[in-house]
């Protein structure tokens, strides 16, 4: 059976994250988003950050290049152990590369 969406006039205070869900579940705030105050920047610990960053760099690596996580782990430490950015070792590759096969083109 589906919840009935009440519309909110305001937001309540809540006693923990599971009143504030069950709210949110059965009430439409759009009418009173214009009035909500912005949240404040969620401020990350540098390893939660990093952590981040490089589930960021597998994922766009697995989508764009295809790379699979053993070849993102290979990449990730070429780079580390050269102490540039992942993105940067994948410019050299490529460049000498196209260096390469351009030399033989004749």
């Amino acid at each position: 059976m589906a919840k009935e969406i009440k519309t909110a006039t305001r937001i309540p205070s809540f006693a923990d994250d599971e009143a504030a869900a069950a709210f949110f579940e059965t009430h439409d705030t759009s009418r009173i988003w214009k009035e909500m105050k912005p949240a404040k920047p969620l401020k990350l610990l540098p390893d939660q950050a990093q952590a981040m960053r490089e589930r960021y760099v597998q994922r766009k690596l697995s989508q764009i290049l295809g790379l699979n996580a053993r070849q993102v782990a290979q990449l990730r430490s070429v780079a580390q152990r050269k102490s540039i950015a992942i993105e940067t070792q994948l410019r050299r590759w490529i460049a000498d590369g196209i260096r390469r096969d351009s030399r033989g083109v004749g």
